[in-house]
């Protein structure tokens, strides 16, 4: 059965828009216009459109610029809708409209639509609320979709801090769990001097505390808010008083210090802070991909690779080959982290495209932005708990390989000479014998010496004295 539908108007003449929604004319238009992907709105930016809508109309009410009646009603739809409740009516694709007029036009009318209803009237009434006199009362597109974006990504980002500290903090313990667990360091992929897996985690926890920090750091710009710049920083048709209160009213009720931009014109022509947050994730991105990947080459085998640490088995690997177990969540985090790092790529381009007063890649900025956030912010959770926490130590692979290392010649060249050494670790790797062997075979050192100049437990620190 075909839905039925109601006639619309704008400025450009009459839309059919369906019965049952809340949006009207504009948003149609765009969904028409705009059927390239099956992307849509991010549900943050949703609520933040809401809260948005909503300290305006309480600013705009109190500043007597809007009757008493319609400022209640749109405070009441717009809280409805930073509470989830009409997401289903965002039906506008991402690759829109560059300065996302399409979404702010998309939350005007579900308001005033909604408000109407309230009031009494039927949707699509425009009447006695409209949704630009009223709802987009001292507003433009150009600074209330700069604004919503900082405003979810500020939001979001105590989340991202909150589950790399999680992560951090598995892998602190993990280090001090191994901090006893010998074994063979590698540079270049080859052989090199003993340390302890808790060292080498110990670097990973490191790698994700500075990304943690440097995360944090993203926050005072992503406060600056482009609200009461309108149309591209003047603050034309908008009361001098109004961005203060905008920004104080969001302070209010997410309790983080939202401030008006000192410069509007930069507000709303530049998306600098996003860049610098994309630059954050992308380094974040980098940190998680070099730890998994190094996990994955440590837990690589069981038989026949480095094998010195176990993994935590998930979930069975192959489909054809009984008892292969995969790294899959490490797996997960490379795959995570390749698509952060495109993404800071796609902002960087978006950032650049702000010709004159305004940028006009703003719903990719916020898709990519937020996207990446959730994405990191799950993958670093699942990370810690999925993996690091649980894996173990193969210590007497570890002491194997040990062993067998040409790399134990290290200390013996303060005894012995750089070149003699490296000689008896050539001897050792064309006789496939170790060199504690040919030391001893050789007479450089007796059992007793080579005991105590090999033991690889004397070889994780500085071991020169004055």
């Amino acid at each position: 059965m075909a839905e039925s539908h109601r006639t619309e108007t704008d400025s450009m003449g009459d839309v059919k828009v369906p019965a049952s929604a809340y949006w009207g004319a504009q948003t149609q238009r765009a969904v028409d216009n705009f059927s390239v992907s099956p992307l849509r709105i991010p549900v943050a930016l949703i609520r933040a459109l809401g809260q948005v809508k909503r300290a305006s109309a309480s600013v705009n009410g109190a500043l007597g610029l809007l009757e008493p009646k319609i400022a209640s009603a749109i405070e009441q739809a717009a809280g409805e809708m930073s509470e989830g409740k009409w997401d289903g009516h965002f039906p506008i694709d991402v690759f829109q409209t560059g300065s996302g007029t399409s979404w702010n036009m998309n939350a005007n009318e579900v308001i005033a639509n909604r408000a109407n209803e309230i009031l009494g009237a039927p949707l699509g009434s425009k009447k006695p609320v409209h949704p630009n006199d009223h709802v987009n009362r001292g507003q433009s597109s150009n600074d209330v979709i700069p604004t919503v974006i900082s405003l979810a990504n500020r939001v979001r980002l105590d989340a991202l801090v909150d589950s790399l500290g999680v992560l951090h903090r598995s892998l602190s313990r993990k280090s001090e769990q191994l901090s006893g667990a010998l074994k063979i360091g590698r540079t270049h992929l080859q052989d090199a001097v003993p340390m302890t897996l808790g060292q080498e985690f110990s670097g990973y926890a490191r790698q994700v505390e500075k990304a943690r920090a440097l995360v944090k750091r993203c926050a005072e710009g992503l406060e600056e808010l482009a609200i009461g710049g309108t149309a591209l920083g003047t603050g034309i048709n908008t009361h001098p008083e109004f961005a203060r209160r905008v920004c104080a009213a969001l302070a209010k009720v997410t309790g983080t210090p939202f401030r008006e931009a000192a410069n509007k014109f930069e507000a709303i022509a530049a998306r600098d802070a996003q860049v610098e947050l994309m630059g954050a994730l992308n380094a974040t991105a980098v940190a998680l991909l070099k730890i998994a990947n190094d996990l994955r080459l440590l837990a690589s085998g069981p038989r026949t690779g480095l094998a010195e640490i176990v993994l935590p088995s998930l979930q069975p690997g192959s489909s054809i080959m009984p008892g292969k177990v995969n790294p899959v969540i490490l797996e997960m985090t490379i795959q995570v982290a390749a698509r952060v790092m495109g993404s800071a790529l796609s902002v960087s381009i978006a950032g650049q495209t702000g010709p004159l007063e305004l940028n006009m890649m703003l719903p990719l900025i916020a898709w990519e932005t937020l996207g990446s956030m959730d994405l990191l912010t799950n993958t670093c959770q699942a990370l810690a708990s999925r993996c690091v926490d649980g894996i173990e130590a193969d210590v007497e692979r570890s002491r194997n390989w040990i062993e067998q290392s040409l790399a134990l010649v290290t200390p013996l060249a303060l005894k012995v000479g750089y070149d003699r050494a490296a000689k008896l670790a050539q001897k050792a790797l064309k006789e496939k014998r170790t060199v504690r062997e040919v030391c001893i075979a050789e007479g450089v050192l007796t059992a007793e010496e080579a005991d105590q100049v090999l033991d690889p437990s004397t070889m994780l620190g500085p071991s020169v004295e004055g």
